[in-house]
Parts: structure tokens; C-alpha cells; sequence
């Protein structure tokens, strides 16, 4: 979704992202997208019927409510590198242990990240200092850039793309359990991260001034 007119809180946020994302790959501060989904467990009521020679599989319409669980996917799109982390909850606390996990296990050697996540509540220094004694939080504060997309700008975060090719090759059929969800994407993670499948976004500010130019405010001097 984007706003049908003038938006300067919009363009403003946009092409922020977008002359982040036209930095050249830096190994010592690398770029990494963030993004969470949520997924609603369903469980079958009966065994589904493999597929075989001239049927497809077959399953029971009826299902059985399973709960739901989160979903957060960290990516270095220049490295071709994704990490998903199933969690219960989607909650400030959860998303400081997340950050904490990605700084300390994944870039432990790195001096600072570049971090691309939407404008959610969550998504702030200040979860640090809810999870986390004031000394640490503010360590792992130092080690983080933070650049948000602006709000109903979430297609501008690449790790909202890996989402949805997460979803189409590994979430199309039912989940009954957060234990299957955890299988399942760890398998398709590890298979992606095999083939180093890198994105080469191409959208720029420039491009933006000019396909997207309604929402530019018309009332600049020069």
C-alpha cells in the first residue's frame, strides 16, 4: 500500500532506505533486513492422501485450530545469507533477544549493523532497556543503525520478500505445531542459504522522484 497523495513524512523515510540500500557491500558493517510474520497453526483432523500417479494429494477440508507463533527473518541481502527464527510471541522483549542473537552469535566480529525493519512499535532502541540491564542495552544499541521504512512502505524491506518466498515453498500446506514451523522453515532456510540467493534491488531515490512523484509535496522552493 502507498499513500495515494503528498507525503513528505513518506518520501522522506523512502529515500532514506533507498540510499542505504546503493552503499556499497561492507563485510565490517554489514546491511541486514528485518521483518516478522505471523502464522496461524493448523493441524489436520485426518492423515491428508499422498500424492500418486494421477492424483494430487488429497486432504480432509476439516482442520483444527493449533494456536499461532512468529515468525522474524534477518537477511544480508549482499551475502545472500537469511536467518528465521520461530518465537510464541511477537512482543519488544522477543525482538530485543532476536537482536541480541544476531549481534552476539551471527556478527559477533562486526563493529556495527545497518538494520532495515518496519516502523513497528517494537522496533526501537528502547526494547533493549525493557529486556535487558541498562550496560548491555546500551552496548548493543552502540552496535546497530537503524533505518525505518516508512509506514505502508513495508515492500521497501527485503526481508519482506524473503517472507514471501519463504511462504510460497515451504508454508503452502498446513502447520499443526510450532515444532513443525521450526522444521520446515530451518530445511528451506538452510537449502537457500546452500545456493547464496543474493537480491539486486535496483529502485532508487532518482526513480522514485519520477514514478512515484504524487507523493512528493509540490510546495518546495528552490
Amino acid at each position: 500500500m502507498i499513500p495515494p497523495k503528498q507525503n513528505a513524512e513518506f518520501v522522506a523515510a523512502m529515500e532514506d532506505v533507498l540510499d542505504v540500500y546503493k552503499r556499497p557491500y561492507n563485510d565490517e558493517i554489514p546491511l541486514i533486513c528485518m521483518d516478522e510474520q505471523p502464522v496461524q497453526l493448523v493441524a489436520e483432523v485426518r492423515e491428508p492422501l499422498p500424492a500418486c500417479p494421477g492424483y494430487p494429494r488429497r486432504y480432509d477440508h476439516h482442520y483444527t485450530r493449533a494456536g499461532t507463533a512468529n515468525i522474524f527473518m534477518f537477511t544480508e541481502p549482499l551475502a545472500g545469507w537469511r536467518s528465521v527464527r520461530v518465537t510464541r510471541r511477537r512482543t519488544a522483549i522477543d525482538w530485543a533477544w532476536q537482536m541480541r542473537k544476531l549481534l552476539e552469535n551471527d556478527y559477533p566480529d562486526v563493529r556495527k549493523i545497518i538494520l532495515v525493519c518496519d516502523n513497528l512499535n517494537t522496533h526501537k532502541i528502547a526494547s533493549f532497556y525493557k529486556a535487558y540491564q541498562p550496560a548491555l542495552a546500551r552496548s548493543l544499541a552502540e552496535r546497530i543503525e537503524i533505518h525505518h521504512t516508512p509506514k505502508h512502505g513495508s515492500w521497501l524491506n527485503i526481508a519482506e520478500c524473503e517472507l514471501s518466498v519463504m511462504t510460497r515453498h515451504c508454508l503452502r500446506n498446513r502447520t499443526g505445531s510450532i515444532e513443525s514451523l521450526k522444521h520446515k522453515t530451518d530445511v528451506w532456510q538452510q537449502k537457500r542459504n546452500a545456493i547464496e540467493d543474493r537480491v539486486n534491488w535496483q529502485f532508487t531515490s532518482q526513480d522514485a522522484r519520477t514514478k512515484l512523484r504524487r507523493l512528493y509535496p509540490q510546495t518546495q522552493v528552490a
